[in-house]
């Protein structure tokens, strides 16, 4: 007999209710705008600033421009893409280097869907547009980087060795000088510095790794061109994966991150909430670097006027401006950090960030923490910041690094690899963190290309595409309509459900629909309309064979069933195969397409079978089907 049972009808008008509310977002399009966030730590997003803002709009004669303040931000609403641009170059060079102008596009979703977690599915660089990076790692101070982590190896192998030494230091050469207080020790401090640096050899690295050159009291380590080479490479490769931790991090959808050349990288972000966050959070260099204080504020202002700054020692300055004599000896570098977490500092209530650091740091932490309890520790907060000036008519991008001593408590205790660090606003300390655990960058990184691809090739993708589906899908009705008459209006119906739950279920669970996505999209209808030709040419063969209406449409179901879920298990099995082993463009046809071969098995053999038994179930007696 012919029957539904009426928890699948609730089970059904469920889905179908939740598919209307998740899909219905992407109806709403979004608003060209520009961003406006601070750059700098001491640069305020306020009201002042958005009536600022309105100010130089109005000045540059930009119509249409609705501002307004949304949280930690100025969000400029504009008409359309060409006002969009004109209100982003008025800003740039009136806000100045404090704050960042980004074009964005701005989701017109209602509160109450977002209440919801109903969000537009996220389109990718080739629908929607978005924000192409190129990034130059800067190898240079890659290199004098590690040649300082081994002038630092070497006056800690000589001061274990009781070995006295005038000098350690990194030369322009790439070359580390060691000049001994005595000749005689030369061999065994030949002998200390070698087995230094073979420890931090990495063990998969080819080739020689640095020679040790003795000349009387002078020894010179020299770096081969093979390990020059490494360090270069190694560099990149660390940045690579730091960003695409960053990346991550952001949220973005199906991002494109490639390596062009010997240094540089390619970044596309698209379907961004956020341009301007995505440059700070990739681009940022921002770590914490822990000196020795060698000299206290009276003792540094004494210092720069009687240009005498003691050897060892460097001037740095704190938040106020005033000058502090610090250690030019490295104790421990934003790299070393294993982990690091904002968090609250349980005696004062101030802001602070928890710090976790590798074995090599804790250890070195820990002597020196040993040896100094009394004295004072200097917490130097560093950021490359990049620039951008006009020279000619043409924009010229270069950097600039601010230091500043954010701490410079006195040792209390000694503590290892475990520890705190005040001096942070919450913010700074929250941003602090996160760039820390995202990880370090092995070398700095200048944004040498930044360009915003506009939405208009991807506004004629989006159309094209959907015209494609449409066309389709009613070509496939008409056809269902003529063919199978009542049961061709039933899957009609299932289809187009089917349609409404790919698009609710991407939207839902943040998938990405690309170019290659809208094929997936149209595979989903053709499969869709597979199982049901099945089902309806079964249901033919009952009548044939002389069964009762009802009875051929309950057993044709039945029978159609089975075949249906193994065809589509093959297809299912090669879209997450694709997914799995794919990248880019097949990944983004692999999601559609699993999303629609499942969500078809469900119209197909659940919704249309509902709907039939709805339209000729019952006990009325029944001749013929319009099939």
């Amino acid at each position: 007999m012919l029957e539904f049972p009426r928890w699948k009808y609730a089970v059904i008008l469920i889905v179908v209710v939740l598919s209307v509310l998740y899909a219905s977002p992407n109806l709403f399009q979004k608003d060209p705008a520009v961003q406006v966030t601070k750059n700098r730590a001491g640069a305020v997003v306020d009201e002042a600033l958005a009536e600022r803002v309105r100010s130089i709009l109005g000045e540059a004669g930009v119509e249409g421009a609705r501002v307004a303040l949304e949280g930690d931000q100025v969000l400029v609403r504009l008409p359309d893409a060409g006002t969009q641009t004109r209100a982003a170059d008025a800003l740039r060079p009136a806000l100045g280097e404090d704050y960042t102008a980004a074009l964005n596009l701005v989701p017109t979703t209602p509160a109450w869907l977002e209440a919801l977690g109903a969000r537009p599915m996220s389109l990718g660089l080739d629908l929607q547009g978005g924000v192409h990076f190129m990034m130059q790692v800067d190898q240079q101070a890659a290199l004098e980087k590690r040649l300082d982590s081994y002038a630092d190896a070497i006056r800690a192998a000589l001061r274990e060795a009781r070995i006295g030494y005038t000098g350690a230091e990194r030369r322009a050469d790439a070359t580390v000088a060691v000049t001994l207080a005595n000749a005689g020790d030369a061999a065994r401090a030949r002998s200390e510095i070698q087995q230094a640096l073979a420890g931090l050899r990495a063990p998969t690295a080819l080739g020689g790794g640095p020679t040790v050159e003795v000349d009387g009291n002078r020894i010179t380590v020299r770096l081969p061109e093979a390990e020059l080479n490494r360090i270069a490479t190694e560099a990149i490769e660390q940045n690579r994966n730091v960003i695409s931790n960053r990346i991550n991090a952001i949220g973005v959808a199906e991002p494109v991150l490639q390596r062009q050349g010997e240094d540089r990288l390619v970044i596309q972000l698209p379907g961004l909430q956020d341009t301007a966050e995505a440059k700070r959070l990739i681009g940022a260099t921002a770590t914490l670097e822990f000196r020795a204080v060698t000299g206290d504020e009276a003792q540094a202002a004494a210092a720069l006027a009687d240009n005498s700054i003691p050897a060892g020692s460097r001037i740095y300055y704190d938040d106020a401006g005033r000058p502090l004599l610090l250690s030019r000896r490295l104790l421990v570098s934003g790299d070393e950090l294993v982990n690091a977490q904002p968090t609250t500092d349980p005696q004062t209530g101030l802001p602070a960030v928890s710090i976790t650091l590798n074995s090599a740091a804790g250890k070195r932490m820990f002597d020196h923490t040993l040896e100094n309890v009394g004295n004072r520790l200097g917490i130097v907060y560093v950021e490359r910041i990049p620039t951008v000036t006009m020279v000619n008519g043409e924009e010229v991008r270069s950097s600039r690094t601010v230091e500043r001593v954010i701490s410079s408590s006195t040792i209390r205790g000694v503590f290892g690899k475990d520890f705190q660090t005040t001096g942070l606003s919450r913010e700074e300390a929250t941003a602090l963190a996160k760039q820390l655990k995202a990880g370090a960058l092995a070398a700095p990184m200048d944004f040498v290309e930044e360009s915003v691809i506009g939405p208009t090739l991807g506004a004629q993708n989006v159309a094209r595409g959907t015209k494609a589906v449409v066309y389709a899908f009613l070509f496939t009705l008409a056809f269902f309509a003529i063919y199978y008459r009542m049961f061709g209006l039933i899957t009609c119906v299932a289809l187009l459900l089917n349609l409404l739950m790919v698009v609710a279920v991407m939207s839902l669970f943040g998938a990405t629909m690309t170019l290659p996505g809208f094929a997936g999209l149209a595979l989903s209808i053709g499969m869709s309309v597979d199982a049901n030709v099945l089902i309806n040419e079964r249901i033919r063969e009952e009548l044939r064979a002389g069964m009762p209406p009802r009875t051929a449409i309950a057993t044709g179901y039945d029978k159609a069933s089975g075949t249906i879920f193994d065809s589509n298990m093959t297809a299912l099995l090669a879209g997450i195969a694709l997914y799995a082993f794919g990248t880019g463009p097949l990944r983004g046809f692999a999601v559609t397409m699993v999303i629609g071969i499942l969500t078809s098995v469900f119209t197909a053999v659940t919704v249309s079978r509902g709907i039939a038994t709805l339209i000729y179930g019952g006990r009325r007696k029944l001749k013929s089907l319009a099939i």
